[in-house]
């Protein structure tokens, strides 16, 4: 990936606790204390006009926003932002660019509620400006999604922790993984990982972006809208999910644990340079 320097926002840094303690009892009767992952509503302010209502574990809520906006086609451009401002207090986000939104009542009357956990939106006709995008087309090896499962075991803190969260990471062919944001939602942690691109002025060119939740159609526009053309899910794909991929000649592997994947679309884009040894009994 490439940086291009950019111009940012004024904005709060208002990470909110991940975790809070409570006492549980076991099987056995025993009290115990144990980590529960937070989850809070974050309304979204976009020049005063309200948008959405977002539920969120708090790491990162500015870029959230910042990459909500962007992956909804509301902002299409970092320099129109002039500030995000998250105030835990009230629960809200505001937003204020250099102008106005265009047909901003149009696109919010267009929106569809998706399967996201809590609730994801899409606003207007995404998929008409996705098929007008060149997304990159190059060839993964399966040496390198082997590798770079292997290094995302060191990422999942609040996984670990406490459970009841997603991890979303966008990462390189190399195995570099080069942000990483944990959530209640997937479409939640996607959409900071969007902000955190935007931000930072990170330009995809052989990125691979990760989740341990499903691909819905959703998640699969989503990446497509980072110009990201490799998803990689330890979860399955939807009906829908798969369909969009294909249309966009996405490279999309599923279920990989371990040494284990199945490539649903543009299977001509993976090299099988390390395939597993077979076991009795895998050719039954």
């Amino acid at each position: 990936m490439t940086a291009t320097p950019i111009r940012l926002p004024v904005m709060s840094r208002a990470r909110a606790p991940l975790t809070l303690t409570t006492q549980v009892m076991n099987e056995q009767g025993e009290w115990q204390d144990i980590a529960l992952a937070c989850e809070r509503p974050l309304t979204l302010y976009l020049n005063k006009r309200e948008i959405v209502t977002l539920m969120t574990l708090g790491e990162d809520p500015e870029a959230l926003a910042l990459g909500y906006l962007r992956n909804q086609g509301l902002v299409e451009n970092l320099a129109d932002i002039e500030a995000i401002q998250v105030d835990w207090e009230v629960e809200a986000a505001a937003i204020r660019t250099s102008r106005q939104v265009e047909d901003l009542e149009e696109l919010l009357s267009k929106r569809t509620v998706t399967t996201g956990c809590g609730q994801g939106t899409v606003f207007g006709n995404q998929m008409a400006r996705l098929e007008q995008l060149q997304l990159p087309d190059w060839t993964l090896k399966q040496s390198q999604v082997y590798a770079l499962l292997d290094r995302l075991k060191e990422h999942n803190a609040t996984y670990r922790n406490a459970g009841a969260v997603h991890g979303c990471a966008i990462c390189t062919a190399a195995g570099e993984v080069l942000a990483f944001c944990e959530d209640i939602g997937r479409h939640n942690a996607v959409d900071t990982l969007a902000g955190h691109m935007w931000l930072k002025g990170l330009e995809p060119e052989q990125a691979i972006f990760y989740t341990t939740g499903r691909l819905t159609s959703e998640m699969v526009m989503k990446t497509a809208q980072m110009g990201i053309s490799v998803v990689l899910s330890r979860s399955g794909a939807t009906q829908m999910g798969l369909e969009i991929a294909n249309r966009l000649n996405l490279l999309l592997l599923a279920r990989a644990k371990g040494r284990h994947f199945q490539a649903f679309t543009a299977q001509q884009r993976l090299e099988l340079d390390a395939r597993p040894a077979l076991r009795p009994g895998d050719l039954k």
